[in-house]
């Protein structure tokens, strides 16, 4: 099963494809949209749609993970990420990719078995699960991997 994950919002979108094939997680991609600050939101969306559009074509996923909006902290950052979720969700229908929401609760849940497991937490399963001690840099790149493991992961349950 190959999945997307991922971890969106307007300013980056963090994304990562796993291949989950006899009991084993497979990284075959990851990396980050990144819009321009100063550009309008409508450019900054329709980069992030059109991007999106360019990797769903590249891996073929049969499927995606994408994080779900469900209590926010900053009010300022909540409907931008809204509006990206938005076209990501379009540009999955668009391809016909099935697309799966899980909260940051489930997340950790999933992989760590504690729903407020910090971020070092959940870094640690996604290196177990990888077998892999190197991680992208970027936060938003290993929240997407951690939404696709938690995704395959739920799938077995």
């Amino acid at each position: 099963m190959r999945i997307l994950g991922i971890d969106p919002g307007v300013a980056i979108v963090g994304y990562a494809l796993i291949n989950y094939e006899n009991d084993k997680y497979t990284l075959e991609g990851s990396g980050s949209i990144q819009t321009p600050k100063d550009a309008r939101t409508s450019e900054r969306l329709l980069e992030v749609f059109n991007d999106m559009s360019i990797i769903i074509e590249k891996y073929k996923p049969d499927c995606a993970a994408i994080e779900k909006l469900y209590f926010f902290k900053n009010q300022k950052t909540i409907i931008p990420v809204a509006e990206a979720r938005g076209v990501i969700l379009t540009a999955l229908e668009n391809k016909n990719i099935d697309s799966f929401e899980y909260t940051p609760i489930e997340v950790k849940q999933v992989l760590t078995g504690y729903g407020r497991a910090t971020k070092k937490e959940v870094e640690q399963m996604v290196k177990y699960n990888l077998n892999n001690e190197t991680l992208p840099k970027l936060d938003d790149t290993v929240d997407a991997i951690a939404i696709a493991i938690c995704h395959a992961r739920n799938k077995l349950i």
